[in-house]
């Protein structure tokens, strides 16, 4: 897994809508994590802590889990 797996700039053709060069690694400058890309279903979110450790196990740490912690709070308050 790649940090454009869960970003919303990752688009057809795997290329980065920013024109960016895919990252190896688990980050990225403009990383905009989208929840559809947490969870398909709207129905599987539970909380902002099941995201976040979603991020984790994933191996994301620094600017872009503080983004995706962002997101997650965002989702669980709407």
């Amino acid at each position: 897994m790649i940090v454009c797996d869960l970003c919303m700039h990752y688009g057809q053709g795997s290329i980065c809508g920013l024109g960016l060069k895919i990252p190896k690694g688990m980050s990225c400058r403009e990383f905009a994590p989208r929840m559809q890309n947490f969870c398909a279903n709207p129905k599987d979110f539970v909380d902002s802590n099941q995201i976040i450790e979603m991020a984790t196990f994933f191996g994301m740490k620094g600017t872009e889990l503080k983004k995706v912690k962002q997101m997650a709070i965002r989702a669980e308050n709407s």
